[in-house]
């Protein structure tokens, strides 16, 4: 099973950034490593850092259960790994310490170089719960096969992606990306949040937490999937799995900004609007 998956840096031109592309991944299972740098002649890191201010052999890292954990082989230079998640926090690990452990979901390593800094991004999706009758008596740990984080954005992006067929009726119309930009927008943590942001927890959901596989890899384009309804029919596959099991339900509605309910109309300007459900202003 993989428990680390590391988003390799992109490579793309400048001129080309804008064109949606297929991250590059590396996925990992428990004592796998995979070490990073600029590399040397004959020899290649899993994970290139092409800035010449990174050394050439800078580090490594290795995955291990729910965590991951960073080795710093500069002599000189500090890294830093960033929780995605959390409003500014990271950690630093000092030079030449090996195996510092990263507790973080979704991490982006930070190395000084001369162009600014050079980052790749790395995530732990398998966490492990404890689970009734888990003990030394019992074997083996049970691990929860869909391990979500009500904490988290991908979280909220979900509930938000749901929210129509929690509400009404199966058939209801799921938002696009740019309408759960919109309703999550109002909550603090989701200020700066973007379209491609949305679509990449998306992706996340798909790949890493549920393990749908909607969309194959020989199924895109450079410009994204070869049928654009390909997209929908992920959005769809993931509601309905999370529904399904019962991984999002109506409390968690709760998570979402209240929703504002449309002004009344004065007497004599037509046909009084129907009152909205007490439920739509969440």
């Amino acid at each position: 099973m993989d428990t680390v998956i590391v988003q390799l840096p992109d490579e793309t031109p400048a001129a080309h950034r804008g064109i949606h592309r297929i991250p590059r991944l590396l996925h990992m299972g428990p004592g796998e490593t995979k070490d990073f740098g600029r590399g040397a002649p004959g020899s290649t890191p899993a994970i290139v850092l092409t800035d010449p201010g990174v050394s050439r052999h800078a580090g490594l890292i290795e995955a291990a259960g729910d965590f991951w954990r960073l080795s710093n082989f500069s002599a000189t230079s500090t890294y830093a790994v960033e929780n995605l998640e959390g409003a500014g926090e990271y950690i630093k690990v000092a030079p030449g310490r090996l195996g510092a452990p990263v507790p973080f979901e979704f991490s982006r390593v930070v190395l000084p170089a001369l162009d600014g800094t050079a980052t790749f991004k790395v995530f732990a999706p398998q966490h492990a719960y404890a689970q009734d009758g888990a003990g030394p008596d019992y074997g083996e740990r049970t691990v929860s096969p869909f391990s979500l984080d009500p904490t988290s954005k991908y979280f909220l992006v979900l509930v938000a992606l749901c929210e129509p067929r929690l509400r009404s009726s199966s058939g209801a119309a799921l938002p696009g990306a740019g309408e759960i930009v919109e309703r999550l927008r109002p909550l603090e943590s989701c200020r700066d949040l973007t379209r491609s942001a949305v679509n990449y927890h998306i992706d996340y959901l798909t790949s890493a937490k549920l393990r749908l596989r909607t969309v194959h890899e020989d199924d895109l384009t450079a410009n994204g999937p070869k049928d654009g309804g390909r997209v929908g029919a992920k959005r769809e596959d993931l509601v309905t799995l999370a529904l399904r099991f019962n991984l999002v339900h109506e409390e968690h509605l709760a998570l979402l900004p209240r929703r504002i309910a449309p002004p009344a109309r004065s007497p004599g300007s037509g046909a009084a609007a129907a009152p909205a459900p007490a439920h739509e202003c969440r």
